[in-house]
Protein backbone atom coordinates (compact mmCIF):
# COMPACT_ATOMS: atom_id res chain seq x y z
CA UNK A 1 0.00 0.00 0.00
CA UNK A 2 1.34 3.42 -0.94
CA UNK A 3 2.05 5.66 2.04
CA UNK A 4 -0.11 8.66 2.85
CA UNK A 5 1.22 11.96 1.51
CA UNK A 6 1.11 15.30 3.34
CA UNK A 7 2.41 18.68 2.19
CA UNK A 8 3.75 21.59 4.25
CA UNK A 9 5.92 24.63 3.62
CA UNK A 10 8.41 23.54 6.27
CA UNK A 11 9.19 20.25 8.00
CA UNK A 12 10.94 20.24 11.38
CA UNK A 13 12.25 16.86 12.55
CA UNK A 14 12.64 16.96 16.33
CA UNK A 15 10.58 18.78 18.96
CA UNK A 16 13.24 19.89 21.41
CA UNK A 17 14.09 23.52 22.06
CA UNK A 18 15.84 24.06 18.72
CA UNK A 19 13.06 22.54 16.65
CA UNK A 20 10.27 24.30 18.55
CA UNK A 21 12.03 27.69 18.47
CA UNK A 22 12.41 27.38 14.70
CA UNK A 23 8.86 26.09 14.23
CA UNK A 24 7.46 29.04 16.21
CA UNK A 25 9.34 31.57 14.09
CA UNK A 26 8.13 29.87 10.90
CA UNK A 27 4.52 29.60 12.06
CA UNK A 28 4.46 33.24 13.13
CA UNK A 29 5.58 34.10 9.57
CA UNK A 30 2.45 32.28 8.33
CA UNK A 31 4.27 29.26 6.93
CA UNK A 32 2.56 25.89 7.27
CA UNK A 33 4.80 23.90 9.60
CA UNK A 34 4.94 20.19 10.46
CA UNK A 35 6.93 19.02 13.48
CA UNK A 36 7.76 15.31 13.65
CA UNK A 37 8.69 13.91 17.07
CA UNK A 38 9.15 10.29 18.13
CA UNK A 39 7.90 11.23 21.61
CA UNK A 40 5.33 13.71 22.85
CA UNK A 41 7.09 17.08 22.35
CA UNK A 42 7.45 17.97 26.03
CA UNK A 43 9.30 14.66 26.55
CA UNK A 44 12.09 15.84 24.22
CA UNK A 45 15.49 15.89 25.90
CA UNK A 46 15.64 19.69 26.28
CA UNK A 47 13.29 19.07 29.21
CA UNK A 48 16.22 17.55 31.14
CA UNK A 49 18.50 20.61 30.92
CA UNK A 50 18.94 21.88 34.45
CA UNK A 51 21.38 24.69 35.12
CA UNK A 52 20.47 27.56 32.83
CA UNK A 53 21.05 29.54 29.64
CA UNK A 54 23.96 31.97 29.22
CA UNK A 55 23.52 35.65 28.40
CA UNK A 56 25.51 38.72 29.40
CA UNK A 57 22.62 40.50 31.12
CA UNK A 58 24.86 41.72 33.99
CA UNK A 59 22.03 41.35 36.50
CA UNK A 60 24.29 40.02 39.26
CA UNK A 61 27.86 40.95 38.26
CA UNK A 62 29.31 43.16 35.51
CA UNK A 63 29.30 41.43 32.13
CA UNK A 64 29.30 41.95 28.37
CA UNK A 65 28.99 39.77 25.27
CA UNK A 66 32.67 40.19 24.39
CA UNK A 67 33.72 38.47 27.66
CA UNK A 68 31.18 35.73 26.93
CA UNK A 69 32.66 35.33 23.46
CA UNK A 70 36.20 35.00 24.86
CA UNK A 71 35.11 32.38 27.41
CA UNK A 72 33.31 30.37 24.72
CA UNK A 73 36.33 30.42 22.37
CA UNK A 74 38.70 29.51 25.20
CA UNK A 75 36.31 26.81 26.40
CA UNK A 76 36.20 25.37 22.87
CA UNK A 77 40.00 25.00 23.07
CA UNK A 78 40.11 27.38 20.09
CA UNK A 79 38.36 24.95 17.74
CA UNK A 80 35.10 26.95 17.69
CA UNK A 81 34.33 29.13 14.65
CA UNK A 82 34.68 32.67 15.93
CA UNK A 83 32.15 34.27 13.57
CA UNK A 84 29.40 31.92 14.80
CA UNK A 85 30.47 32.39 18.43
CA UNK A 86 30.31 36.18 18.12
CA UNK A 87 26.87 35.92 16.56
CA UNK A 88 25.59 33.69 19.38
CA UNK A 89 27.03 35.75 22.24
CA UNK A 90 25.78 39.05 20.82
CA UNK A 91 22.31 37.60 20.26
CA UNK A 92 22.12 35.98 23.72
CA UNK A 93 20.47 38.79 25.74
CA UNK A 94 17.73 39.29 23.13
CA UNK A 95 17.16 35.52 22.97
CA UNK A 96 16.69 35.30 26.75
CA UNK A 97 14.33 38.28 26.83
CA UNK A 98 12.30 36.62 24.07
CA UNK A 99 12.06 33.47 26.21
CA UNK A 100 10.91 35.60 29.12
CA UNK A 101 8.17 37.09 26.94
CA UNK A 102 7.16 33.60 25.75
CA UNK A 103 6.39 32.81 29.39
CA UNK A 104 9.54 31.10 30.72
CA UNK A 105 9.34 31.50 34.53
CA UNK A 106 12.96 32.43 35.30
CA UNK A 107 14.02 32.66 38.92
CA UNK A 108 14.15 36.26 40.09
CA UNK A 109 16.36 38.55 42.13
CA UNK A 110 14.78 40.76 44.78
CA UNK A 111 14.69 43.64 42.29
CA UNK A 112 12.65 41.51 39.87
CA UNK A 113 15.39 40.93 37.33
CA UNK A 114 16.29 37.45 36.02
CA UNK A 115 18.52 35.53 38.44
CA UNK A 116 21.96 34.56 37.09
CA UNK A 117 24.31 31.99 38.67
CA UNK A 118 27.98 31.21 38.25
CA UNK A 119 28.91 28.39 35.87
CA UNK A 120 32.14 26.70 34.84
CA UNK A 121 34.64 28.34 32.50
CA UNK A 122 33.06 31.79 32.69
CA UNK A 123 34.84 34.99 33.62
CA UNK A 124 34.84 38.77 33.69
CA UNK A 125 37.48 40.83 31.88
CA UNK A 126 38.72 38.06 29.54
CA UNK A 127 39.75 35.46 32.09
CA UNK A 128 39.54 37.44 35.33
CA UNK A 129 37.11 37.01 38.22
CA UNK A 130 34.23 34.53 38.07
CA UNK A 131 31.20 35.72 36.08
CA UNK A 132 27.51 35.16 36.89
CA UNK A 133 26.05 34.72 33.41
CA UNK A 134 23.71 31.72 33.54
CA UNK A 135 20.00 32.62 33.62
CA UNK A 136 18.17 29.97 35.60
CA UNK A 137 14.67 28.75 36.34
CA UNK A 138 15.74 27.00 39.57
CA UNK A 139 17.30 23.73 38.32
CA UNK A 140 14.58 23.04 35.74
CA UNK A 141 15.50 25.60 33.07
CA UNK A 142 15.16 23.27 30.08
CA UNK A 143 11.79 22.08 31.37
CA UNK A 144 10.55 25.66 31.61
CA UNK A 145 11.82 26.59 28.14
CA UNK A 146 10.45 23.51 26.40
CA UNK A 147 6.97 23.78 27.88
CA UNK A 148 6.77 27.50 27.07
CA UNK A 149 7.87 26.95 23.46
CA UNK A 150 5.42 24.07 23.03
CA UNK A 151 2.53 26.19 24.31
CA UNK A 152 3.50 29.03 21.98
CA UNK A 153 3.55 26.59 19.03
CA UNK A 154 0.08 25.35 19.93
CA UNK A 155 -1.10 28.94 19.88
CA UNK A 156 0.59 29.45 16.49
CA UNK A 157 -1.18 26.35 15.08
CA UNK A 158 1.98 24.36 14.33
CA UNK A 159 1.01 20.84 13.16
CA UNK A 160 2.53 18.06 15.27
CA UNK A 161 3.13 14.47 14.21
CA UNK A 162 3.60 13.09 17.71
CA UNK A 163 5.14 9.65 18.16
CA UNK A 164 6.25 9.41 14.54
CA UNK A 165 9.73 8.17 13.64
CA UNK A 166 11.66 9.85 10.82
CA UNK A 167 13.25 7.20 8.62
CA UNK A 168 15.17 9.18 6.01
CA UNK A 169 15.34 12.39 4.04
CA UNK A 170 13.72 12.45 0.59
CA UNK A 171 15.70 14.00 -2.28
CA UNK A 172 15.30 14.53 -5.99
CA UNK A 173 17.91 13.72 -8.64
CA UNK A 174 19.75 17.02 -8.03
CA UNK A 175 20.16 16.25 -4.32
CA UNK A 176 17.67 18.88 -3.14
CA UNK A 177 15.89 17.79 0.07
CA UNK A 178 12.11 17.62 -0.40
CA UNK A 179 10.93 16.26 2.95
CA UNK A 180 11.12 12.94 4.75
CA UNK A 181 9.53 9.53 5.09
CA UNK A 182 8.20 8.93 8.61
CA UNK A 183 6.14 6.20 10.17
CA UNK A 184 3.48 6.26 12.86
CA UNK A 185 4.82 4.27 15.80
CA UNK A 186 1.30 3.39 16.96
CA UNK A 187 -0.02 2.02 13.65
CA UNK A 188 3.14 1.26 11.66
CA UNK A 189 1.77 3.21 8.70
CA UNK A 190 4.23 5.24 6.62
CA UNK A 191 3.71 8.91 5.82
CA UNK A 192 5.51 10.89 3.14
CA UNK A 193 5.83 14.50 4.31
CA UNK A 194 6.70 16.76 1.41
CA UNK A 195 8.21 20.12 2.31
CA UNK A 196 9.86 22.97 0.49
CA UNK A 197 12.43 23.16 3.28
CA UNK A 198 13.45 20.71 6.02
CA UNK A 199 15.14 21.26 9.39
CA UNK A 200 16.89 18.55 11.42
CA UNK A 201 16.71 19.17 15.18
CA UNK A 202 16.98 15.63 16.52
CA UNK A 203 19.40 16.16 19.41
CA UNK A 204 22.55 14.37 20.45
CA UNK A 205 23.82 10.82 20.56
CA UNK A 206 25.29 10.11 24.01
CA UNK A 207 23.35 6.83 23.98
CA UNK A 208 26.36 5.41 22.14
CA UNK A 209 27.84 5.12 25.65
CA UNK A 210 26.58 2.77 28.36
CA UNK A 211 26.63 5.39 31.14
CA UNK A 212 25.19 8.69 29.99
CA UNK A 213 22.94 11.55 31.04
CA UNK A 214 20.74 11.33 27.94
CA UNK A 215 17.22 10.09 27.42
CA UNK A 216 16.84 6.77 25.60
CA UNK A 217 15.62 8.71 22.55
CA UNK A 218 19.01 10.42 22.00
CA UNK A 219 20.23 8.01 19.33
CA UNK A 220 21.70 10.37 16.73
CA UNK A 221 18.85 9.91 14.25
CA UNK A 222 19.36 13.19 12.39
CA UNK A 223 23.12 12.73 12.22
CA UNK A 224 22.70 9.26 10.73
CA UNK A 225 20.10 10.52 8.26
CA UNK A 226 22.58 13.17 7.12
CA UNK A 227 25.34 10.55 6.77
CA UNK A 228 23.11 8.38 4.60
CA UNK A 229 22.32 11.44 2.48
CA UNK A 230 26.03 11.90 1.81
CA UNK A 231 26.63 14.74 4.28
CA UNK A 232 29.76 14.23 6.44
CA UNK A 233 29.68 14.68 10.22
CA UNK A 234 32.00 17.27 11.74
CA UNK A 235 34.18 17.03 14.89
CA UNK A 236 32.56 13.83 16.13
CA UNK A 237 35.59 12.89 18.26
CA UNK A 238 34.60 15.60 20.74
CA UNK A 239 32.11 14.03 23.15
CA UNK A 240 31.64 15.85 26.44
CA UNK A 241 31.74 13.84 29.64
CA UNK A 242 29.90 15.77 32.33
CA UNK A 243 31.99 15.62 35.50
CA UNK A 244 29.07 15.12 37.86
CA UNK A 245 26.83 12.28 36.81
CA UNK A 246 25.58 10.05 39.63
CA UNK A 247 28.27 7.38 39.98
CA UNK A 248 27.35 4.14 38.23
CA UNK A 249 23.99 5.45 37.01
CA UNK A 250 24.68 8.55 34.91
CA UNK A 251 21.84 10.85 36.00
CA UNK A 252 22.93 14.46 35.66
CA UNK A 253 23.81 16.56 38.68
CA UNK A 254 23.85 20.08 37.25
CA UNK A 255 26.93 22.26 37.19
CA UNK A 256 24.62 24.71 38.92
CA UNK A 257 25.31 22.83 42.18
CA UNK A 258 28.93 23.98 41.97
CA UNK A 259 27.76 27.38 40.73
CA UNK A 260 25.78 27.77 43.95
CA UNK A 261 28.85 26.86 46.03
CA UNK A 262 29.02 23.05 46.05
CA UNK A 263 32.44 21.44 45.75
CA UNK A 264 34.16 18.13 45.06
CA UNK A 265 36.20 16.08 47.55
CA UNK A 266 38.23 12.90 47.13
CA UNK A 267 38.56 9.88 49.41
CA UNK A 268 40.93 11.80 51.68
CA UNK A 269 38.39 14.59 52.19
CA UNK A 270 40.49 16.96 50.09
CA UNK A 271 39.14 19.66 47.75
CA UNK A 272 41.34 18.37 44.95
CA UNK A 273 40.35 20.77 42.15
CA UNK A 274 42.78 23.35 43.53
CA UNK A 275 45.56 21.14 42.10
CA UNK A 276 44.13 21.16 38.57
CA UNK A 277 42.56 24.62 38.32
CA UNK A 278 43.99 26.87 41.06
CA UNK A 279 41.86 29.88 40.13
CA UNK A 280 38.50 28.47 38.97
CA UNK A 281 38.76 25.26 41.06
CA UNK A 282 35.39 23.45 40.94
CA UNK A 283 34.14 25.86 38.26
CA UNK A 284 36.83 25.05 35.72
CA UNK A 285 35.72 23.92 32.26
CA UNK A 286 33.96 20.55 32.13
CA UNK A 287 36.72 18.66 30.36
CA UNK A 288 39.23 19.85 32.97
CA UNK A 289 37.05 18.75 35.90
CA UNK A 290 36.24 15.37 34.30
CA UNK A 291 39.91 14.57 33.74
CA UNK A 292 40.72 15.66 37.29
CA UNK A 293 38.13 13.28 38.76
CA UNK A 294 39.34 10.34 36.68
CA UNK A 295 42.96 11.12 37.59
CA UNK A 296 42.15 11.21 41.31
CA UNK A 297 40.49 7.80 41.06
CA UNK A 298 43.28 6.30 38.96
CA UNK A 299 45.82 7.46 41.55
CA UNK A 300 43.92 5.76 44.37
CA UNK A 301 42.18 8.75 45.94
CA UNK A 302 38.61 7.77 45.07
CA UNK A 303 35.74 7.30 47.52
CA UNK A 304 33.69 4.30 48.58
CA UNK A 305 34.67 0.64 49.06
CA UNK A 306 35.94 0.41 45.47
CA UNK A 307 37.40 3.94 45.41
CA UNK A 308 35.57 4.43 42.11
CA UNK A 309 33.97 7.86 42.53
CA UNK A 310 34.35 11.22 44.26
CA UNK A 311 31.84 13.16 46.37
CA UNK A 312 29.95 16.36 45.63
CA UNK A 313 29.20 18.28 48.84
CA UNK A 314 26.47 20.88 49.15
CA UNK A 315 25.24 20.36 52.72
CA UNK A 316 26.94 23.64 53.74
CA UNK A 317 24.57 25.58 51.45
CA UNK A 318 21.65 25.06 53.79
CA UNK A 319 18.24 23.51 53.28
CA UNK A 320 16.50 26.78 52.35
CA UNK A 321 18.84 27.56 49.45
CA UNK A 322 18.82 23.96 48.21
CA UNK A 323 15.02 23.88 48.21
CA UNK A 324 14.80 27.22 46.41
CA UNK A 325 17.48 26.81 43.75
CA UNK A 326 18.22 23.06 43.53
CA UNK A 327 14.96 21.27 44.33
CA UNK A 328 15.16 18.73 41.49
CA UNK A 329 18.75 17.84 42.40
CA UNK A 330 17.66 17.08 45.96
CA UNK A 331 14.88 14.86 44.67
CA UNK A 332 17.18 13.10 42.18
CA UNK A 333 19.77 12.31 44.86
CA UNK A 334 17.11 11.01 47.23
CA UNK A 335 15.58 8.82 44.53
CA UNK A 336 18.66 7.27 42.94
CA UNK A 337 21.28 7.07 45.71
CA UNK A 338 19.16 7.49 48.85
CA UNK A 339 21.19 10.56 49.80
CA UNK A 340 19.67 13.82 50.96
CA UNK A 341 22.13 16.54 49.91
CA UNK A 342 21.02 18.67 52.84
CA UNK A 343 23.03 16.19 54.94
CA UNK A 344 24.78 13.74 52.60
CA UNK A 345 27.33 14.18 49.78
CA UNK A 346 26.42 12.86 46.32
CA UNK A 347 28.69 10.19 44.72
CA UNK A 348 29.65 11.39 41.23
CA UNK A 349 31.72 10.26 38.24
CA UNK A 350 32.09 11.65 34.68
CA UNK A 351 29.35 10.45 32.34
CA UNK A 352 28.76 10.89 28.59
CA UNK A 353 26.65 13.99 28.17
CA UNK A 354 26.89 16.09 25.00
CA UNK A 355 27.90 15.73 21.35
CA UNK A 356 29.97 18.76 20.36
CA UNK A 357 30.18 17.55 16.76
CA UNK A 358 27.36 16.93 14.32
CA UNK A 359 25.96 17.97 10.95
CA UNK A 360 28.08 20.87 9.63
CA UNK A 361 26.17 24.13 9.22
CA UNK A 362 26.85 27.82 8.78
CA UNK A 363 25.45 30.37 11.22
CA UNK A 364 22.20 30.54 9.22
CA UNK A 365 21.57 26.88 9.99
CA UNK A 366 22.15 25.78 6.39
CA UNK A 367 23.69 22.31 6.16
CA UNK A 368 26.97 22.61 4.30
CA UNK A 369 28.93 19.81 2.67
CA UNK A 370 32.33 20.17 1.00
CA UNK A 371 32.52 19.76 -2.76
CA UNK A 372 35.38 19.85 -5.23
CA UNK A 373 34.61 23.51 -5.89
CA UNK A 374 33.63 24.84 -2.46
CA UNK A 375 34.53 23.85 1.13
CA UNK A 376 31.09 24.80 2.43
CA UNK A 377 28.47 24.29 -0.27
CA UNK A 378 24.89 24.50 1.14
CA UNK A 379 22.72 21.42 0.69
CA UNK A 380 19.64 22.92 -0.88
CA UNK A 381 16.50 22.66 1.21
CA UNK A 382 18.22 21.28 4.33
CA UNK A 383 18.94 22.96 7.67
CA UNK A 384 20.06 21.70 11.09
CA UNK A 385 20.18 23.22 14.59
CA UNK A 386 20.95 22.19 18.14
CA UNK A 387 22.97 19.25 19.36
CA UNK A 388 22.62 17.30 16.10
CA UNK A 389 24.30 20.23 14.29
CA UNK A 390 27.84 21.61 14.44
CA UNK A 391 27.83 25.32 13.69
CA UNK A 392 30.57 25.28 15.41
CA UNK A 393 30.15 27.32 18.61
CA UNK A 394 31.27 24.60 21.02
CA UNK A 395 34.43 23.43 19.28
CA UNK A 396 36.27 20.81 21.33
CA UNK A 397 34.43 21.48 24.60
CA UNK A 398 31.08 23.13 25.36
CA UNK A 399 30.64 25.56 28.22
CA UNK A 400 27.72 24.81 30.52
CA UNK A 401 24.77 27.09 29.76
CA UNK A 402 25.69 27.45 26.07
CA UNK A 403 23.61 24.49 24.86
CA UNK A 404 20.24 26.07 25.64
CA UNK A 405 21.57 29.31 24.17
CA UNK A 406 22.67 27.47 21.02
CA UNK A 407 19.21 26.03 20.36
CA UNK A 408 17.26 29.25 20.80
CA UNK A 409 19.70 31.52 18.94
CA UNK A 410 20.27 29.24 15.96
CA UNK A 411 16.71 27.89 15.96
CA UNK A 412 15.59 31.46 15.38
CA UNK A 413 18.39 32.21 12.88
CA UNK A 414 17.69 29.07 10.84
CA UNK A 415 13.97 29.83 10.72
CA UNK A 416 14.60 33.37 9.49
CA UNK A 417 16.78 32.03 6.68
CA UNK A 418 14.16 29.38 5.89
CA UNK A 419 11.51 32.11 5.63
CA UNK A 420 13.66 33.86 3.04
CA UNK A 421 14.15 30.55 1.23
CA UNK A 422 10.38 29.98 1.14
CA UNK A 423 9.85 33.44 -0.36
CA UNK A 424 12.14 32.44 -3.24
CA UNK A 425 10.74 28.90 -3.62
CA UNK A 426 6.98 29.30 -3.52
CA UNK A 427 6.01 25.94 -5.00
CA UNK A 428 6.69 22.31 -4.16
CA UNK A 429 9.05 20.53 -6.51
CA UNK A 430 8.01 17.12 -7.85
CA UNK A 431 9.04 14.25 -5.57
CA UNK A 432 10.19 11.22 -7.60
CA UNK A 433 8.62 7.95 -6.51
CA UNK A 434 12.09 6.40 -6.51
CA UNK A 435 13.08 8.75 -3.67
CA UNK A 436 10.68 6.92 -1.34
CA UNK A 437 11.75 3.40 -2.25
CA UNK A 438 15.04 3.34 -0.33
CA UNK A 439 13.61 4.54 3.02
CA UNK A 440 10.62 2.18 2.61
CA UNK A 441 12.99 -0.73 2.09
CA UNK A 442 14.86 0.19 5.29
CA UNK A 443 11.60 -0.08 7.22
CA UNK A 444 10.38 -3.23 5.45
CA UNK A 445 13.68 -4.98 6.15
CA UNK A 446 12.70 -5.22 9.85
CA UNK A 447 9.40 -6.91 9.01
CA UNK A 448 11.27 -10.13 8.28
CA UNK A 449 12.98 -12.55 10.69
CA UNK A 450 16.62 -12.81 9.59
CA UNK A 451 19.59 -14.31 11.40
CA UNK A 452 20.10 -14.75 15.10
CA UNK A 453 21.76 -11.49 16.26
CA UNK A 454 19.69 -9.72 18.91
CA UNK A 455 19.09 -5.97 18.61
CA UNK A 456 19.13 -5.35 22.41
CA UNK A 457 22.31 -7.41 22.83
CA UNK A 458 24.05 -5.60 19.98
CA UNK A 459 23.08 -2.23 21.47
CA UNK A 460 24.57 -3.21 24.82
CA UNK A 461 27.73 -4.44 23.10
CA UNK A 462 28.05 -1.18 21.15
CA UNK A 463 27.67 0.90 24.31
CA UNK A 464 30.21 -1.20 26.22
CA UNK A 465 32.65 -0.93 23.33
CA UNK A 466 32.42 2.86 23.16
CA UNK A 467 32.80 3.21 26.94
CA UNK A 468 35.87 0.97 26.99
CA UNK A 469 37.66 2.23 23.87
CA UNK A 470 36.63 5.89 23.50
CA UNK A 471 36.19 7.28 27.01
CA UNK A 472 37.63 10.25 28.91
CA UNK A 473 41.24 9.20 28.21
CA UNK A 474 42.18 7.66 24.85
CA UNK A 475 45.17 6.15 23.07
CA UNK A 476 45.84 4.82 19.58
CA UNK A 477 45.78 1.09 20.21
CA UNK A 478 42.44 1.13 22.04
CA UNK A 479 40.89 3.52 19.50
CA UNK A 480 41.95 1.30 16.60
CA UNK A 481 40.46 -1.69 18.41
CA UNK A 482 37.30 0.34 18.97
CA UNK A 483 37.02 1.09 15.24
CA UNK A 484 37.33 -2.62 14.42
CA UNK A 485 34.73 -3.61 17.02
CA UNK A 486 32.20 -0.98 15.94
CA UNK A 487 32.60 -2.06 12.31
CA UNK A 488 32.00 -5.67 13.36
CA UNK A 489 28.83 -4.68 15.22
CA UNK A 490 27.58 -2.80 12.14
CA UNK A 491 28.15 -5.96 10.07
CA UNK A 492 26.26 -8.06 12.62
CA UNK A 493 23.33 -5.66 12.30
CA UNK A 494 22.88 -6.90 8.73
CA UNK A 495 21.96 -10.26 10.25
CA UNK A 496 19.94 -8.99 13.20
CA UNK A 497 16.28 -9.86 13.67
CA UNK A 498 13.36 -8.61 15.72
CA UNK A 499 11.01 -11.51 15.00
CA UNK A 500 8.04 -12.31 12.80
CA UNK A 501 6.02 -9.31 11.56
CA UNK A 502 2.74 -10.60 13.01
CA UNK A 503 4.16 -10.82 16.54
CA UNK A 504 6.36 -7.71 16.84
CA UNK A 505 5.47 -4.34 18.35
CA UNK A 506 6.34 -1.26 16.28
CA UNK A 507 8.53 -0.11 19.18
CA UNK A 508 10.85 -3.03 18.38
CA UNK A 509 11.25 -1.66 14.87
CA UNK A 510 12.05 1.76 16.33
CA UNK A 511 14.72 0.22 18.57
CA UNK A 512 16.25 -1.59 15.59
CA UNK A 513 16.28 1.57 13.46
CA UNK A 514 17.74 3.54 16.35
CA UNK A 515 20.54 1.00 16.72
CA UNK A 516 21.42 1.35 13.04
CA UNK A 517 21.68 5.11 13.61
CA UNK A 518 23.72 4.67 16.79
CA UNK A 519 26.16 2.33 15.06
CA UNK A 520 26.79 4.85 12.25
CA UNK A 521 27.32 7.67 14.75
CA UNK A 522 29.59 5.51 16.94
CA UNK A 523 31.72 4.74 13.90
CA UNK A 524 32.01 8.47 13.22
CA UNK A 525 33.07 9.14 16.83
CA UNK A 526 35.70 6.44 17.18
CA UNK A 527 37.13 6.85 13.65
CA UNK A 528 37.50 10.61 14.08
CA UNK A 529 39.08 10.10 17.52
CA UNK A 530 41.60 7.60 16.15
CA UNK A 531 42.58 10.05 13.41
CA UNK A 532 43.13 13.14 15.64
CA UNK A 533 46.58 12.71 17.17
CA UNK A 534 46.59 15.50 19.71
CA UNK A 535 44.77 16.40 22.94
CA UNK A 536 42.21 19.18 22.61
CA UNK A 537 39.20 19.88 24.82
CA UNK A 538 37.20 16.73 25.52
CA UNK A 539 39.49 14.65 23.28
CA UNK A 540 42.33 13.64 25.61
CA UNK A 541 45.04 11.40 24.12
CA UNK A 542 47.49 9.94 26.64
CA UNK A 543 49.85 9.14 23.76
CA UNK A 544 49.57 12.70 22.37
CA UNK A 545 49.12 14.79 25.53
CA UNK A 546 49.65 18.24 23.98
CA UNK A 547 47.47 20.42 21.78
CA UNK A 548 49.02 20.76 18.31
CA UNK A 549 47.76 23.92 16.61
CA UNK A 550 50.27 23.65 13.78
CA UNK A 551 48.79 20.38 12.48
CA UNK A 552 45.40 19.99 14.12
CA UNK A 553 43.70 23.38 14.33
CA UNK A 554 41.10 22.13 11.87
CA UNK A 555 37.66 20.53 11.82
CA UNK A 556 37.39 16.82 11.10
CA UNK A 557 34.84 15.50 8.60
CA UNK A 558 33.73 11.86 8.59
CA UNK A 559 31.62 10.30 5.85
CA UNK A 560 30.58 6.70 5.33
CA UNK A 561 31.83 6.66 1.75
CA UNK A 562 34.97 8.80 1.92
CA UNK A 563 36.23 8.30 5.46
CA UNK A 564 38.15 11.24 7.00
CA UNK A 565 38.64 14.72 5.59
CA UNK A 566 39.31 18.14 7.17
CA UNK A 567 38.46 21.81 6.76
CA UNK A 568 39.84 24.99 8.37
CA UNK A 569 38.51 26.62 11.53
CA UNK A 570 36.98 30.05 10.91
CA UNK A 571 39.10 32.23 13.19
CA UNK A 572 37.88 35.61 11.87
CA UNK A 573 34.90 37.00 13.83
CA UNK A 574 32.23 39.20 12.29
CA UNK A 575 33.11 42.64 13.71
CA UNK A 576 35.83 42.36 16.36
CA UNK A 577 39.41 41.16 16.55
CA UNK A 578 39.98 37.43 16.69
CA UNK A 579 41.22 35.59 19.77
CA UNK A 580 44.37 33.67 18.76
CA UNK A 581 45.02 30.31 20.43
CA UNK A 582 46.99 30.39 23.67
CA UNK A 583 47.54 28.12 26.65
CA UNK A 584 44.24 27.22 28.24
CA UNK A 585 44.37 27.41 32.04
CA UNK A 586 41.79 27.95 34.74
Amino acid sequence: MRPERRRFDALVIGAGGGGLRAALQLANAEATVAVVSKVFPTRSHTVAAQGGVNASLANVLPDNWHWHMFDTIKGSDYLGDQDAIEYMCRAAPKAVYELEHFGVPFSRLENGRIYQRAFGGQSQHFGGEQAARTCAAADRTGHAILHSLYQQNIRARTHFFDEHFALDLLRDESGRVLGALVFDIATGESVVIEAKVTLLATGGAAQVYRTNTNALINTGDGMAMALRAGVPLQDMEFVQFHPTGIAGKGMLITEGVRGEGGYLVNGEGERFMERYAPNARDLASRDVVSRAIVTEIREGRGCGPRRDHVLLKLDHLGEALINRRLPAIRETARTFVNADPVRDPIPVFPTAHYTMGGIPTNRHGQVVAPTADAPEEPVEGLYAVGECACVSVHGANRLGGNSLLDIVVFGRAAANHMIDYLAEHRYHRPLPEAAVEGPRARLDRWDEARGEASVPELRRELQRTMEEYAGVFREQESLDEGVARVRAIREQLELAAIGDHSRVFNTARVEALELVNLADVALAVVTSAAARRESRGAHSRVDHPDRDDARWLKHSLFSLAEGMDYKPVRIKPLTVDSFPPKERTY
